[in-house]
Order: C-alpha cells, then structure tokens, then sequence
C-alpha cells in the first residue's frame, strides 16, 4: 500500500495516518492541499489518502467536502480521530513572546487557538499556511516571513524546533476526524458500528424540499451524525448535502433511506460505508430493524402469491 496525505510530515494527518496498520512501514507521499493528495488517488499514483474531513470546534473542512463530493468518485474506507493540541514554535533569535509579531499555521488550527494568541500576544498578525507542519517547517527557512507557528508536538519531534509555549488551543479536548480515502472498490463488511456517507444535491428547490429530504432518514429511524451546506459553484443559493448516518448500506433501513433521497433527486453520491471510529449508541427502532423489514417483505410477497392464485 501506498499513501498521501496532507503535508508535510509531521502533520496532524500523517499522526492519523499512522494509526492505520501497515502504515508506519508503506509508502507515504506528503501533499500540498487536501486536492492534490485526493488527485493522487484519482489519478492512481498512491492506493489511498488520509485527509482531515471535521473538527469539533470548526466543524466540516470545507476543502475535503468539496474535493470528495466533486470529480471522480472517491470511496471512505476508514475514519480517525485524533485529540488536537498545539504547540508554539519559534524560529531562532526569538525568545519572549512579545517579540513575536506574526504567527502562522493553517487556518483550523488558527480558529482553535485564536483567543490564547490574543490573550498572551495581543497585536498579533496571522499569515496562514496550507497545513500545520508546512508553518513549522517555514521557521527553518533563512527569510522566513513570520516568528512563530502553531504546531503539533508530531512536527516538532521530527523538526526538532525551538517551543516557547505548549498546549496553546483554547478548546482543552478538541478532535479532529480523519477519513482515508480510496477509489471506488469492496465495501468494507459492517460491524455493527458503522456509518455511511453520502452527498445529495436537491435538483428541485421548493419549500420544504429539505424537510422532505430528512424524512427518507427519519422515516426509516436512520440518524443523521452529520449535515452540511456546500455551494455547488453553479451560482447563488445552489448547494448540495454531504451527510454522516449511522448504519451500514447492507442494512434495509440504509439501503432504503438512500434510496428514498435518489427517488428525490437522481444526484446522489454514495461515498461509502465503513467502521465507526467510537461506538454509535443511537438504538434503531423496532420498525426499522433487519428483522422488520424482513418481516414486511414475506408479508409483501404473500399478499403478491395470493393475488396471482385467485386470478
């Protein structure tokens, strides 16, 4: 196996992507964007790639949202959680933090840590960088631009930089969810604890046609983990849907839920279907279980069997 990721090393991403087994010893290629490192998939040059998809404090990455739900079709096979803190990073000469003027990092973990650099270094400028680790790494660079960057304690291992605070993010306990993604191929077999993605746009705009389009989940006692807005680019007040459920499409209750939503717009993008990363506690009504469903087909195609002895 071969593998991108959003880089450079040192990334929260590469930390993901070391979780997964066999990873540590594959193939690992850092990319520039969430883009670049899905182009590769499409493209064929790596077998998979570990992007950063929500954060609990920022909630979706719009980036990975709109790379996944554009383009070739793309599979989730997997999801990661890493519990995120930072760290300041100085370049050399900088010693207090009053001597810091401008800080830079990507603009998540700007988000999460904005409050603590407004506190402890009031004034101070932020420049942002495609990722975390491409920051850091900036520091080294002999015309770096900016004092300081917000790291994870991966970088700095790897780098060896110089710190001047840690544990700067202002939310104590935020995660970032990772998911790894590949082309379109087997979907993994369901465990009891899975979730399932999926992108809908709503072709037909009237009122309540996005009540009509939760219903096909609620009806069916699917839970919605997740639901965002997305513009399509296609103008003013065009978005689509990137949606989490709990379940697994082997089950009825999914099956039939996506189904509902195709049978409201044929554009439907099934992003698949993979382990949950924590346990889903969320318990399926009597009416939506395996066993119910089962029961209302023979019931079904008893009521078809009859209808066809007495003609």
């Amino acid at each position: 196996m071969s593998y991108s990721y959003l880089g450079p090393s040192g990334t929260f991403c590469e930390q993901a992507l070391l979780t997964v087994d066999g990873a540590a010893d594959a193939e690992r290629v850092p990319a520039v964007s969430v883009d670049t490192a899905l182009a590769a998939v499409r493209a064929g040059e790596v077998d998979a790639a570990m992007v950063p998809i929500e954060n609990s404090v920022e909630g979706g990455v719009s980036a990975t949202l709109d790379a996944v739900a554009h383009g070739d079709a793309l599979q989730i096979v997997a999801e990661v959680l890493i519990p995120v803190t930072f760290q300041l990073a100085v370049r050399p000469g900088i010693e207090r933090l009053e001597d810091i003027k401008v800080i830079s990092t990507h603009g998540h973990a700007w988000a999460q840590c904005r409050g603590w650099a407004e506190k402890h270094i009031p004034g101070v400028r932020f420049l942002p960088a495609s990722s975390t680790a491409a920051g850091a790494m900036g520091l080294l660079e002999p015309e770096c631009p900016y004092d300081a960057a917000l790291c994870s304690p991966l970088v700095d291992t790897q780098a060896g930089l110089t710190l001047l605070a840690e544990g700067v993010e202002d939310n104590a306990g935020a995660i970032t969810r990772f998911i790894l993604v590949t082309r379109p191929g087997a979907i993994p077999d369901a465990t009891g604890s899975d979730k399932t993605t999926a992108v809908v746009t709503l072709t037909d705009d009237h009122p309540g046609g996005l009540r009509e389009l939760l219903d096909q989940f609620a009806m069916r006692g699917v839970n919605l983990t997740r639901i965002e807005s997305r513009p399509t680019g296609g103008g003013l007040g065009q978005y689509f849907f990137s949606v989490d459920l709990e379940g697994h499409l082997s089950e009825p209750r999914v099956a039939d839920a996506l189904a509902g939503a195709h049978r409201m717009s044929a554009d439907v993008r099934f992003l698949g279907s993979y382990p949950s990363a924590t346990p889903l506690v969320s318990p399926v009504p009597a009416h939506a279980s395996a066993q119910a469903y089962a029961a209302a087909g023979e019931w079904i195609a008893r009521l078809r069997r009859v209808g066809r002895t007495e003609a």
